[in-house]
């Protein structure tokens, strides 16, 4: 092994073949490395803006990975935080279940990040979101070398701290790191609120490109979906959008 094959084992907190858990929606795991999110990695999230949209969309979107890793291993995940302001219903419409969620409520980022690292030396739960506005190379670092010995994912939910500050900006030594926004949700034949439509970024990938795509929501399973093409003309052109970026 080589210098550098050794510090990409060390980044990933263990050599060989990483297990993935797909997302189940073609476009997205044929471009991401691997297929799927990695199971004994960090993937950090984002909401694309400090708009309420977007940010319940970016934690709508960690709750359908949630909900998948829960089902995958029939077990809870742990939701670690500082400032709960989750909506167990809404939750339960993207696929995670009361009963499938543990809650855990610290005091600041740093408490988080260590209830993260706990939760994963102890092994119970599925995967492990923690909601920080501030985690330092060193602390991501940390919790890589931890998911990896551990075998189980960590899901970062980066807040805002500053609306000039893009929340990626930060170094990390995330495998995985998404932007989300919403987008017009999907039309109905009726009146009425069709499925939400989310613009979803992989914005890096340890061993892959970057990507875009306009998806609809995670439904009552945490499965996202390719949009259906609209009637006529106008469908037309969104389906060509969409052939363009997917």
């Amino acid at each position: 092994m080589n210098l550098a094959q050794l510090r990409e084992a060390i980044d990933m907190g263990a050599p060989g073949a990483r297990d993935t858990l797909p997302f189940g929606c073609a476009p997205v795991d044929r471009r991401i490395s691997g297929g799927g999110l990695a199971m004994n990695a960090v993937h950090e999230v984002v909401a694309a803006s400090t708009s309420l949209s977007d940010d319940a969309a970016a934690t709508l979107f960690l709750a359908g990975i949630g909900a998948r890793f829960a089902e995958h291993f029939n077990a809870p995940i742990l939701w670690a935080a500082s400032r709960f302001d989750l909506y167990a219903p809404g939750l339960e419409q993207a696929g995670l279940l009361p009963a499938s969620v543990i809650y855990a409520e610290a005091s600041d980022d740093k408490s988080v990040l260590a209830i993260v690292e706990d939760a994963l030396r102890d092994g119970t739960p599925a995967a492990v979101i923690g909601e920080v506005r501030s985690a330092s190379l060193v602390a991501t670092r940390r919790l890589q070398l931890a998911a990896g010995k551990a075998g189980q994912p960590v899901l970062l939910l980066r807040r805002w701290r500053k609306a000039e500050v893009d929340p990626l900006s930060a170094p990390s030594a995330a495998v995985t790191r998404w932007r989300i926004a919403s987008a017009s949700a999907s039309p109905l034949p009726v009146a009425g609120v069709g499925r939400p439509r989310w613009r979803v970024e992989l914005a890096r990938q340890r061993g892959g490109e970057p990507h875009i795509w306009e998806l609809e929501g995670c439904d009552a399973r945490g499965r996202l979906a390719v949009p259906a093409p609209s009637r006529g003309r106008a469908g037309s052109a969104a389906g060509t959008a969409y052939r363009q970026v997917a």
